[in-house]
């Protein structure tokens, strides 16, 4: 299928979250007794995949749809994270509504919420209309992935960092590839209104930028009224680490997501927190710039 012009995707891979809508639920394990259950929609359909269990009240067309995606997410996954993360033993479910009316019927996460992930299921709509109708789930995916696959519990600068990363990559025959970023995805829509001035010290006075070390250590501006801005930054700083300097710091941030994430984690695994924000900023002011002109050129209004 067709699909718009792939300027904005190609310069954000180089370079290298609608309304801030995606959240994550931390899962608790518990003990065996209290093992979580799904809840499946009276009427869903089920399809079965090599990795996923789709219950599914959307169209067939709909559902197979947001299932190859999900395996496209999966390979692209365990191709990124090969030397961390080994395949789960068992299928893992995902649960997808009809549409967003349905889906709000029957949320149970935050009120704003389009996706969610409440173990042992992802949670999302079918986006009609929509260039990209799945990218809801994927981030919800890879937030499963990251918890009972990789059986990471990560921080949610991480976390979210990684499922905004790919749940917004570039998916097009079949084959989703990590960091080529598709502007019809959240957060990539919001670039533009990030409107980042240039000054990284006006810009954190005026709360339009996250200090590293408050987005690391979970401060900062409450994330239910600035939940873009957070969004943003987590997209941002992960597809940082991944494409920096031709990925100067990817191969440490996968093991800082594997084996550490704690400040002193990080700047001994990755760098100074200085240096590092200054050059994450400037890759933002870039990005945001990229993403400017993609728009200008394609009339789009955001």
């Amino acid at each position: 299928m067709m699909r718009r012009t792939v300027l904005v995707a190609v310069v954000l891979a180089s370079l290298a979250l609608i309304v801030g809508i995606v959240a994550w639920q931390h899962a608790d394990p518990g003990p065996a007794a209290r093992a979580p259950v799904a809840r499946i929609p009276a009427g869903a359909t089920l399809l079965e995949t090599s990795h996923y269990r789709v219950h599914s009240t959307a169209t067939p067309d709909q559902t197979r749809q947001v299932a190859d995606a999900a395996e496209s997410l999966h390979a692209a996954y365990m191709a990124l994270f090969a030397d961390e993360v080994r395949a789960a033993a068992r299928p893992l479910t995902l649960v997808l509504y009809a549409d967003r009316e349905e889906f709000q019927r029957n949320n149970r996460s935050r009120p704003w919420a389009e996706a969610y992930y409440l173990r042992p299921a992802c949670y999302a709509y079918y986006g009609g209309g929509k260039e990209n109708p799945h990218h809801w789930m994927l981030h919800e995916a890879v937030h499963q992935l990251n918890t009972e696959v990789a059986g990471w519990r990560l921080p949610a600068w991480a976390n979210e960092g990684v499922a905004g990363y790919l749940g917004a990559s570039w998916l097009e025959d079949g084959v989703l590839t990590p960091g080529r970023s598709d502007p019809d995805t959240y957060p990539i829509w919001w670039l533009s209104r990030m409107k980042l001035m240039g000054s990284l010290q006006a810009d954190v006075a005026a709360a339009r930028f996250i200090p590293l070390r408050d987005l690391l250590e979970g401060r900062g501006p409450g994330v239910d009224q600035h939940v873009n801005l957070y969004y943003l930054h987590y997209w941002g700083l992960t597809h940082f680490l991944f494409h920096y300097e031709n990925g100067r710091y990817a191969a440490a941030y996968k093991q800082l997501l594997a084996h550490g994430e704690s400040t002193p984690d990080f700047e001994r695994m990755i760098g100074p927190l200085g240096d590092i924000e200054e050059a994450w900023y400037a890759y933002m002011l870039d990005a945001i710039a990229t993403m400017q002109a993609y728009e200008a050129e394609n009339g789009i209004e955001r």
